[in-house]
């Protein structure tokens, strides 16, 4: 088979709506390496979108399916419940930030978890109202796209969205953006949109995924804290990227001296298996009554087992301290990249979620052209990368924490590369 035969069926199959960012088809994978139909090798730098923060086919994590799938693969939790699924949420409820009781609701994918993060808000509140943040990405269900803060591709062609949702800019002072600026916006929302007292929620990625991988400012977390205290509103830490040692820390809110209300996760959580979760205060969690949350699918069997076997890789492989060091690498080479590629304007990210900015060099302004340039020079070498950000300029770096030293140092060769020859070209224009 060659890609591009698969790819020509994938047009006349497949809605056009699922955006594609290549057009290799995988073969096999294991841990940070994938290989296509042809047979051509690639360094992973996406993990499915952050989701392989243990790698392709950990061992454990296939054992313990395995496992699993010589027992039963679905039963419906609500209706033949299984050990396991309450074991994960003991789990959980002990490791989400928060020093209070806790309880979980397991779904199938973060979206979702989402849509039951909002359902229990309001449900625990009697309110409607939810605050989210501009560059925010929530999902593409009408909840989700409705909170998400970009409006291309993910709301294009798809009508009104669902309202009572209000969103403040999301403090970036690369772009401008102070938390005094996102602070002031949202109490001149209290003025002059929805009264605090309507608001269930403000839900925020503690640190922005699809948005640009901009990290909220601790201050803006305490004094976000401090105002949903104040107005008696619910705060929402949607993990769904952030989660499971990608910071440094097993969630990005343990970099902070404040706790989430709820958190939503997915993901990493299950290793490639479909699993979600929303985990939050007792009290706030038993709001729905009896039926009002779940699904055919939640908690699948072969996802709690997955997932059991991720945090138990997490803490035997010391993954959170294995992705300080390895952030520190990718900055520390990308920092000595400055002077020969003039058009980096930005280097962030805390533990190995980390993420590099570019601007023109002429005009000063977002680039996009020059992040796809280096994205599509790198896959020409064997290295699949990703952008992101409000304006396409960003590309994000999520390679498993698993990634074998000599082929992290083989990845970096290829980055350097890449980004100096894109330089290169940008200056001939």
């Amino acid at each position: 088979m060659l890609n591009c035969d698969i790819s020509a069926r994938k047009n006349e199959a497949i809605s056009q709506g699922i955006g594609m960012m290549t057009q290799i088809y995988a073969d096999r994978a294991q841990n940070s390496e994938i290989w296509d139909v042809e047979g051509n090798r690639y360094i992973d730098f996406s993990s499915g979108i952050a989701v392989l923060n243990t790698g392709h086919r950990h061992p454990k994590v296939i054992a313990a399916v395995k496992e699993q799938l010589d027992k039963f693969t679905h039963t419906c939790h609500q209706v033949l419940p299984y050990e396991n699924y309450v074991r994960l949420a003991e789990r959980l409820n002990a490791i989400v930030p928060g020093n209070f009781e806790k309880k979980t609701v397991f779904v199938s994918t973060g979206a979702e978890a989402v849509e039951n993060a909002v359902k229990i808000a309001r449900a625990a509140t009697g309110r409607n109202a939810i605050i989210a943040f501009s560059g925010g990405f929530h999902g593409r269900t009408f909840m989700g796209m409705s909170l998400t803060g970009k409006v291309a591709p993910y709301k294009l062609g798809f009508g009104s969205m669902l309202n009572d949702i209000f969103h403040a800019p999301f403090p970036v002072p690369l772009h401008g953006v102070t938390v005094e600026d996102s602070l002031a916006a949202i109490e001149t929302l209290f003025k002059a949109d929805v009264d605090p007292s309507r608001v269930a929620a403000i839900i925020l990625e503690p640190i922005q995924g699809e948005g640009g991988f901009y990290e909220a400012p601790p201050a803006f977390m305490e004094k976000l804290r401090e105002l949903c205290d104040r107005h008696g509103i619910l705060l929402i830490a949607d993990e769904v990227q952030t989660g499971f040692a990608r910071t440094g820390k097993m969630f990005a809110m343990n970099h902070h001296a404040i706790a989430a209300d709820i958190t939503t996760m997915a993901k990493s959580l299950a290793g490639g298996f479909p699993l979600a979760a929303v985990t939050g205060r007792k009290e706030v969690m038993d709001a729905p009554k009896p039926g009002g949350l779940g699904g055919t699918y939640g908690g699948n069997p072969l996802g709690i087992a997955a997932a059991h076997a991720v945090l138990d890789v997490i803490e035997d492989e010391q993954l959170c301290e294995r992705a300080n060091t390895l952030g520190k690498k990718l900055k520390q080479r990308l920092e000595k990249l400055r002077n020969a590629v003039p058009e980096m304007v930005d280097i962030r990210g805390p533990g190995f979620m980390n993420a590099v900015e570019f601007n023109d060099v002429k005009t000063g302004l977002p680039s996009a052209e020059f992040a796809n340039a280096v994205r599509m020079n790198a896959q020409k070498q064997g290295l699949i990368l990703l952008t992101c950000g409000v304006h396409g300029n960003v590309i994000r770096f999520l390679a498993p924490i698993t990634i074998q030293d000599e082929v992290f140092n083989e990845a970096l060769d290829i980055l350097e590369t890449a980004m100096q020859h894109a330089s290169s070209e940008a200056g001939k224009k």
